[in-house]
């Protein structure tokens, strides 16, 4: 018998018998009427901001707010960009718009995270190529925290998925945090009611 044979022998005859793996246990604190909160908190520390009052007229507030963008892409039907990502030839065509206006299937309240994946996308780098993001949440898919995020249909079915948390940061030895280090330069995150026409995802609960 060869040295490596010897070797797996020993391996096999001498390994830990199998054990149940331990169980995760309920990391719930908050309560449904404090999730919006303690997502604004959270993304507050990560310098992006959120908007708790959605506005009546979502194209004059995006004109109001970012009065020098030329180049809007809007994913979303509750608004008329210049640009939407189905006009995008490739991946480094987003290169030079200034908004991008997506809504998010999940927000995480404990990380104050949006998902996106590459069915609300289309393209995925409009939300990293764009100088600004603008988000819509509906406060019924928030969820507490990561855990629940990972079970949850829209993550566990997507190609692609990221959550964003605020503008890229940066920080020294010292400290000192720079935004945005890359990607965009602010992340606004809207508290938006989903239009009663857009389809749940499979599986999510609201």
């Amino acid at each position: 018998m060869s040295v490596r044979e010897d070797i797996l022998t020993a391996i096999r005859e001498h390994h830990p018998p199998p054990r149940e793996l331990p169980e995760v246990p309920d990391f719930h604190r908050a309560t449904d009427n404090s999730l919006s909160d303690l997502f604004s908190r959270a993304l507050a520390r990560l310098d992006g901001k959120t908007v708790a009052e959605p506005p009546t007229d979502l194209q004059m507030w995006l004109t109001e707010t970012f009065p020098d963008a030329g180049r809007i892409c809007s994913a979303v039907p509750e608004l008329e960009g210049t640009v939407t990502p189905a006009e995008f030839s490739d991946w480094a065509a987003p290169a030079d718009v200034d908004v991008t206006v997506v809504r998010t299937p999940l927000g995480v309240a404990e990380t104050g995270s949006v998902l996106v994946t590459e069915k609300e996308l289309e393209v995925n780098t409009i939300v990293v190529l764009a100088q600004h993001l603008v988000v819509l949440l509906d406060p019924a898919d928030l969820v507490e925290n990561i855990h629940d995020a990972y079970h949850h249909p829209s993550f566990q079915q997507a190609a692609y998925a990221a959550l964003l948390s605020g503008p890229s940061g940066s920080a020294d030895i010292g400290g000192k945090t720079v935004h945005p280090a890359q990607g965009v330069t602010t992340l606004t995150v809207i508290l938006s009611p989903r239009p009663a026409s857009e389809a749940i995802p499979e599986g999510a609960t609201r």
